[in-house]
């Protein structure tokens, strides 16, 4: 252990951390020479801890003792008493439950047991449920038993996990001392839940789509490449589940989803980590106007059944998902923040570049007025739109697999929800014509071949598909993982992944 490792005991003393686990491994010892397991196998429990909380909760008056013999298990999180009354506090979840141990119920040698016991000891206790004189529900034991050791002692309730990044190497840790924690990840569970009863319930079909490509595609992104040593072929993990499931949609599925993981060779940040979780979803028939109406009806519905309200608390402030959303163009908003009313796509492109130099936009020479009106955008608006807002008809030049506008050829029919000044999902009316497909993707291929490292290849199989028809279809993605921080009001996407990327803890 190192000076620095926060679990090392309940004060954060190395010396006295070593001391007890020095201790706990003595009673480990102790336990194996005398015969006993401390890691048995088949341990068989008839009710969780909640089930106990909630059946007796209104029953029982103080001093009361039942016959409904149980048998319950947990994590000791609590002892106090010693000799012959001794109370352990057992924990399963948020769920919390009594055990009193009683010298007259147990007999000396399974009381001495019980006084070897330590803090984070995995517990079986089976007896009889009762209300102790105090009003405390509890389960007067006839018999306890030791079924996982605990060779680490685990923070305490007063200093916990002081480390942030402890919290995210070690979450198992992280989730047995903090109930913030694991609220995140219920709420987590009911947002994915609520996701998929709406989807499923408007008739689309969940599928499951290659992890590993062939081509990286679907996203302006750098992939993870590895390689298939039976095949000697390159492979990399997948940056998007668009173009696989597209290619269902061609081939006679109307409505198709898939929730995933997704793998980007990018920078971390508090919105971004390498390996995340996508929602995405296309279906046939329908263009942006539909998917925004969609991708309200999913926000909406994983806020009611996860949180329960659409008015949410988020940081210092309130974010209200109720009612219809805006829905604005992003050079409306541009020119809005510039005061530069006369911007348009075919402003001459020194104009455009003038504007950026006087708010401090970075400026390629390679980059035309659509990439520069977004980066304009991304400066001086993004952050600044709070309650969910629809921005709409995104420079072709960076979108693309969307649609050329129907009415505007400057611009794609693609739109973002943005959320407290950030992207919560990207969709679009799909780009369904072949040889426009394949003159974009070869327009990204010669930014790449010119050093963009996130611009796309030509995808032949993606376009085979395309060639045999595809109908008109609108698909959406929605980042869960930021969907998740807006519903539980954290502000890193660290606290919203079970085990976030992190560099290799050091020895």
């Amino acid at each position: 252990m190192t000076p620095t490792d926060p679990l090392l005991d309940n004060d954060g003393s190395e010396e006295r951390g070593d001391r007890l686990s020095a201790e706990r491994h003595a009673k480990l010892e102790r336990l194996r020479a005398e015969g006993i397991d401390p890691y048995p196998v088949g341990v068989r429990v008839t009710h969780s801890l909640l089930a106990i909380v909630a059946a007796y909760a209104d029953r029982l008056d103080a001093a009361e003792e039942t016959e409904d013999r149980v048998a319950v298990g947990g994590r000791l999180v609590m002892r106090r008493g010693h000799g012959k009354l001794v109370f352990l506090v057992l924990r399963e979840g948020d769920a919390e439950l009594q055990v009193m141990a009683q010298l007259d119920a147990l007999g000396e040698e399974a009381m001495e047991r019980v006084a070897d016991l330590d803090v984070g000891d995995w517990v079986c206790a089976e007896g009889v449920v009762i209300r102790t004189k105090r009003g405390e529900l509890s389960v007067k034991a006839q018999r306890v038993t030791l079924i996982g050791k605990s060779l680490r002692p685990l923070p305490d309730k007063w200093h916990g996990l002081r480390d942030t990044e402890t919290r995210f190497r070690q979450r198992e840790v992280d989730l047995t001392v903090n109930a913030a924690a694991r609220r995140v990840f219920r709420t987590r569970s009911l947002v994915i839940r609520a996701l998929r009863s709406e989807l499923d319930g408007r008739g689309y079909l969940e599928v499951e789509t290659p992890v590993l490509h062939h081509v990286p595609g679907g996203a302006l992104a750098r992939p993870f490449a590895t390689e298939h040593q039976a095949l000697d072929i390159p492979l990399y993990l997948r940056i998007a589940e668009e173009l696989h499931l597209k290619r269902l949609v061609a081939g006679g599925l109307p409505r198709v989803y898939e929730i995933g993981r997704v793998f980007r060779n990018e920078g971390l940040s508090p919105r971004h980590n390498p390996e995340f979780t996508m929602l995405e979803s296309y279906e046939a028939y329908a263009d942006y106007h539909d998917v925004m109406d969609l991708t309200q009806a999913l926000v909406q519905r994983a806020a009611l059944e996860a949180v329960g309200t659409l008015e949410l608390p988020y940081g210092d402030g309130r974010v209200d998902l109720g009612g219809t959303w805006p829905r604005r163009s992003l050079l409306d908003l541009v020119r809005a923040a510039t005061q530069r009313y006369d911007l348009d796509y075919d402003t001459p492109l020194n104009d455009v570049r003038q504007v950026c130099s006087r708010h401090g936009v970075h400026v390629d020479e390679a980059w035309g007025t659509g990439k520069l009106l977004l980066e304009l955008y991304e400066h001086l608006v993004e952050h600044s739109l709070w309650d969910p807002t629809f921005v709409i008809d995104y420079p072709l030049e960076v979108s693309p697999l969307a649609r050329r506008h129907r009415a505007n050829p400057h611009v794609a029919e693609r739109f973002e929800l943005i959320v407290n000044g950030r992207e919560l999902a990207n969709a679009f009316s799909e780009l369904t014509d072949p040889l426009d497909q394949r003159e974009r993707f070869e327009a990204q291929a010669r930014a790449k071949a010119a050093g963009d490292e996130e611009a796309m290849v030509v995808d032949e199989e993606y376009l085979r598909a395309m060639e045999f028809g595809m109908p008109p279809m609108g698909g959406l993605g929605i980042g869960v993982d930021r969907l998740v921080m807006l519903l539980a009001d954290v502000h890193t996407i660290r606290d919203v992944i079970l085990f976030p990327t992190l560099r290799p803890e050091q020895a």
